[in-house]
């Protein structure tokens, strides 16, 4: 147990670095003089290299030793987040930023994959995935808490110094807890795939900072059909080099097992859904009611807790019941739950607005997070436990790079001259409208996410027919 609180803690530092900068953005743009154009790499920075790299994280992890892999991705963010901290200038912290990146990408998936070879197949595992899927998945609302907490009681650069006495704690921690040695799988040892490696890191970011751009530069200018066009020819030679080399980056394989593929389909709508909920209700508090940043972050605290419990609840009934009606079940919350939130309104109240539709979308996602965490890595073996973590890892980043560019422009959209640009001011009225369009499509896509669970998966996947597997 000391061990799977460890990992989890270091995963909720790569998580909480999503989400925590969002308040923080005035205050840098204001001491850093970034320009506003610019500001949103102060997210897309660490984003790029964080996505980028995590499907080479897992396999590194395999390969290299998870132990090692971990110890060094947690020094190399810990080292970024001071140096984010101490940044002068606006390259600095974007740097800084994309080296946090870096660290994260190394850092979880190999996080992952000692949570999944620490605990044998079954009721011991599903209770940590359980766990690691409640601070996957709570992680972006705990950091707009934390974000509003610490600028409006320091300053912006707690949000990342906060990261260094946690990450130096892990680190001893990690060295008296985790198992001496290399920890490589010996079955997977071998050079690492240097192609794939660079196919697959260039097609994500390439995919990744096409969709980010979209909204901005048009989802028809030739940057964005060129940036998805180049993402999709190195994706696919990717997958024909995977095919052919004799230690490929991704067992190709590991896509026929028709409960990993569907996991990872639904941990890119389920994140999707929230982080983007998560980021058009930032907007709505501030900047339609005028809360600030502080309360606005506490205003998230009643969902993220409730996610926490429902995410371990999730872990129990996916053992008792099955994946297939906590998974469709789930969702089907999440989709009510952003329904319900496209009710808002330019004069309305966290009250009678937000909470409710908060709480059944965090309710809904935490059920459904764990029973994706828990299927998509049911069946692995040691020989494979970084390379499908880093493809859960990599989804989960996908899902926020995929969905929110969507929404952006569905939100955009509809208001005409209306901008998501909260520096130039947001019209009420306008903006509403917008976030209301936002909050209906993510519900669709969540919808979509149940009624693909339903005819993917079956009612024994995942299973166990006791009742008392969670028992302590």
């Amino acid at each position: 147990m000391p061990a799977l609180i460890l990992l989890c803690a270091a995963q909720f530092m790569v998580i909480l670095d999503i989400t925590v900068v969002s308040i923080a953005m005035p205050s840098i743009q204001q001491d850093l003089g970034f320009a506003i154009a610019d500001l949103q790499w102060v997210v897309t920075a660490y984003t790029l290299a964080f996505g980028g790299l995590l499907l080479l994280g897992g396999r590194a992890a395999d390969l290299l030793g998870r132990r090692r892999v971990f110890l060094t991705g947690l020094t190399v963010f810990t080292g970024a987040s001071l140096g984010a901290a101490l940044a002068g200038s606006p390259t600095a912290l974007l740097a800084a930023r994309a080296c946090q990146g870096v660290g994260a990408a190394m850092l979880s998936p190999a996080a992952l994959s000692l949570v999944t070879t620490a605990f044998p197949d079954g009721p011991q595992r599903r209770r940590a995935l359980a766990a690691w899927a409640a601070v996957a998945a709570s992680g972006g609302a705990f950091g707009v808490l934390a974000g509003g907490l610490l600028t409006e009681t320091l300053d912006w650069t707690a949000i990342f110094l906060v990261n260094v006495p946690i990450g130096i704690a892990v680190g001893i921690g990690a060295l008296r807890l985790l198992p001496v040695g290399g920890g490589a799988s010996p079955s997977a040892r071998g050079p690492i795939d240097v192609a794939g490696a660079l196919l697959a890191t260039g097609g994500l970011v390439a995919l990744i900072y096409g969709l980010v751009e979209a909204p901005g530069a048009g989802w028809g200018s030739l940057q964005t059909i060129g940036l998805l066009a180049l993402a999709a020819a190195a994706l696919t030679t990717f997958v024909a080099v995977e095919a052919r080399v004799r230690q490929p980056l991704v067992t190709l394989s590991v896509f026929r097992r028709r409960p990993t593929t569907t996991a990872l389909v639904l941990m890119v709508a389920g994140m999707g859904t929230i982080l983007s909920t998560f980021f058009f209700l930032t907007l709505y508090l501030q900047h339609v009611l005028g809360h600030s940043a502080l309360r606005s972050g506490l205003e998230f605290l009643p969902g993220a807790l409730l996610l926490v419990l429902a995410a371990h609840a999730g872990g129990q009934l996916t053992a008792r019941l099955g994946a297939k009606p906590v998974l469709a079940g789930g969702m089907t919350l999440a989709a009510l739950g952003a329904l319900l939130l496209s009710g808002v309104s330019p004069g309305g109240s966290y009250l009678a607005d937000v909470l409710p539709g908060l709480l059944v979308l965090d309710l809904g996602v935490g059920l459904a997070a764990s029973a994706i965490f828990i299927v998509g890595m049911s069946g692995v073996g040691d020989e494979e436990a970084g390379m499908v973590s880093g493809l859960l890892s990599t989804a989960h980043e996908l899902g926020g790079a995929l969905v929110l560019p969507v929404l952006s422009t569905i939100a955009v959209s509809g208001v005409g001259a209306a901008t998501l640009d909260a520096a130039s001011g947001l019209d009420p009225v306008l903006a509403t409208k917008g976030f209301g369009d936002a909050f209906r499509a993510a519900a669709a896509i969540a919808l979509a996410a149940a009624l693909l669970a339903l005819a993917a998966l079956r009612r024994s996947d995942v299973a166990t027919g006791t009742p008392h597997a969670f028992a302590h």
